[in-house]
């Protein structure tokens, strides 16, 4: 049966707080909820609740009554998801890549890995990060680059999703590395991804926003910290990176337009950072720095 999703948009934290308001009124029920950016120059988000039961009368009335307690207005639209097997279709025109002498794989591509591949098995889901994008393309050739030169003795992975990154990090040079995320799901996906490539000794992953948890005090000063988020964080992020960075380390930011690329280099020039180098991918730059 498809599924119905009820949906509104919101400015930044205005749909922050409404999401955060549905979730907690919504929490017992079940009932899947989720937000994502739909335009980051206008700080545009989308919040969806989904319907699985096909009536969506009385949750529309819920929600009404929930987001009238809220002091600004929002506009609810409707409509039918198709019941569709996301992953398999998916994986239907995700094949496997090369980035960085990294072999990042589905599980349907196993037969093609070679002997001496850097191989990762990453599977289309819930976490953002396969490969394929021209961020995490762009991070991992970084990584194998600094890396080639650089012997850092921990990482982290901020924002890592399907934990890609931290598994590269982990097969080059078997170093601890901890991957955290805002999203508890994402978490989950990491920490399963974590185990099937076989670097559980190595990663730790955590649910965390920003630096916001005990973890970073026992972890830090990291050698390495990659970061694929987007530009915005990224820039208010600066200072908690000066923060957890070992002196002499590297970071490694992505998530950025190009035309963005000046803004964000700028504000980690105000916090002591230098420019190495910058990646250029299908309208996305990676940039490597160090303190």
């Amino acid at each position: 049966m498809p599924q119905t999703r009820l949906f509104f948009q919101a400015h930044g934290p205005q749909a922050t707080q409404a999401f955060q308001h549905l979730e907690r009124a919504l929490e017992e029920d079940g009932v899947p909820i989720s937000m994502w950016e739909v335009d980051e120059d206008a700080d545009l988000h989308e919040v969806s609740v989904y319907v699985l039961d096909g009536d969506t009368q009385p949750l529309r009335e819920r929600m009404e009554t929930l987001l009238g307690d809220l002091p600004f207005p929002v506009e609810i639209g409707e409509e039918e998801v198709p019941d569709i097997d996301w992953v398999t279709h998916s994986l239907e025109g995700l094949h496997a890549v090369r980035a960085g002498g990294f072999f990042i794989h589905g599980s349907h591509d196993s037969d093609k890995v070679k002997p001496g591949d850097l191989a990762i098995q990453i599977d289309a889901g819930l976490a953002f990060g396969t490969g394929h994008h021209g961020t995490t393309s762009g991070c991992l050739e970084m990584i194998s680059r600094v890396l080639k030169s650089e012997r850092p003795r921990n990482a982290l992975d901020l924002g890592t999703g399907s934990a890609v990154l931290a598994i590269a990090i982990a097969k080059l040079r078997r170093i601890p590395v901890l991957a955290t995320d805002i999203d508890p799901i994402a978490v989950r996906v990491a920490r399963e991804n974590v185990a099937i490539n076989e670097v559980s000794a190595w990663v730790e992953t955590a649910t965390a926003p920003g630096f916001h948890n005990p973890i970073f005090r026992h972890r830090r000063p990291f050698g390495l910290i990659v970061a694929n988020i987007l530009a915005r964080p990224l820039m208010k992020l600066a200072p908690d990176m000066a923060r957890h960075l070992k002196p002499g380390g590297s970071i490694i930011l992505s998530g950025i337009l190009d035309k963005q690329r000046d803004q964000v280099v700028a504000a980690y020039a105000g916090q002591g950072f230098r420019h190495i180098t910058t990646l250029h991918r299908e309208g996305w730059v990676t940039i490597h720095m160090k303190r």
